[in-house]
């Protein structure tokens, strides 16, 4: 008799096309992810008609791999996940009629995942989940606290209002013009400079959990800009120094004041920006002077991939949720 649940995901949000073999939501037997980033880094961006063409070409290639990775075959395989929203509807749009495809051809239950409950349960690959938790989720795309009470359920205390975190990393870093992907190489140079330049902070109202860092982004840009005006020579590792401590020291004190005000037995980070190294020291020593147990999940597991999907999608395969062929790439999908 088979008692293992194996779910196969597929996510094509972005630019990466990934496939993946998770069991029991906890264990991941294959993972195999095709970055773009070579492609979109003359662009110093990702152009949603490449990102589309690419998944494309890769999609077939990436799920045969992770088949054979995983020495199973499609009788122990139990549902197909794929991301349905949110992220970029051409790219959205591969992942999901291959997902649809699968699961008609293979007479598989197709279950659609929301894209930021697969970046939280990315911490369930590594820990089991204690409730109720904060997840904090820091991307390209998203900055956003989640309060969970318990396994698939969804409340956004705070949101970001105008550029993500990761936005705005890309933007100050095209600026500063560091290669793309930008965040990682703020991370780098920020490590090599000193806070000498007091950007603002925007905390919003007294009892808001939500996120802007447009300002802030806007502070850099001009900074440079005046600074070249008065002929003034400013080091490229402090202004990176200076808007990275700004930017951690918001998102680190909305998560500590979050988790003290809900009482939470636990709080993960989830997202590509997870990544940074700076954010992730900072957060760690936070909560360990609070005592509360901080999940970050390894560097492969903060930015996009497909066992995450397969991870979200086992809770709903447990819960009995199922999604009809009719599913469809939904840009701006709400998490709820």
């Amino acid at each position: 008799m088979k008692n293992d649940i194996n779910i196969l995901g597929i996510e094509t949000s972005c630019d990466e096309t990934a496939v993946a073999i998770v069991k029991n939501g906890r264990e991941i037997i294959s993972n195999v992810v095709a970055s773009q980033i070579e492609s979109h880094k003359r662009f110093g961006g990702v152009v949603p008609e490449i990102a589309s063409r690419h998944h494309v070409e890769q999609m077939t290639i990436v799920l045969e791999e992770a088949i054979s990775k995983s020495k199973l075959d499609w009788d122990d395989i139990d549902a197909v996940a794929v991301t349905e929203g949110p992220g970029l509807v051409g790219a959205l749009l591969v992942g999901v009629n291959s997902a649809k495809a699968l699961a008609f051809a293979k007479q598989k239950p197709l279950i659609g995942v929301h894209h930021i409950a697969g970046h939280i349960y990315a911490n369930r690959l590594v820990s089991e989940f204690q409730f109720p938790m904060l997840a904090l989720i820091v991307s390209g795309g998203h900055t956003e606290l989640v309060l969970m009470k318990e396994h698939g359920n969804y409340e956004v205390i705070g949101e970001t209002r105008d550029d993500a975190a990761g936005e705005a990393y890309d933007k100050v870093a095209r600026m500063l013009k560091l290669p793309y992907p930008g965040g990682p190489q703020i991370d780098r140079l920020a490590a090599m400079g000193e806070e000498t330049i007091d950007f603002p902070r925007a905390w919003l109202e007294d009892d808001s959990y939500d996120f802007s860092f447009s300002g802030l982004k806007s502070a850099v840009i001009n900074k440079i800009h005046n600074a070249k005006q008065r002929g003034e020579q400013l080091k490229d590792e402090d202004i990176a120094a200076s808007f990275q401590a700004s930017v951690i020291d918001v998102l680190t004190k909305k998560t500590v004041r979050a988790a003290k005000e809900f009482n939470v037995k636990q709080v993960i980070v989830a997202g590509g920006v997870a990544a940074n190294k700076a954010l992730r020291a900072e957060l760690e020593t936070q909560f360990k002077t609070l005592e509360i147990p901080l999940v970050i999940p390894p560097l492969k597991l903060c930015t996009d991939n497909a066992a995450m999907i397969a991870a979200a999608g086992a809770i709903s395969y447990e819960q009995g949720k199922r999604s009809g062929l009719d599913l469809n790439a939904n840009a701006s999908l709400v998490l709820k």
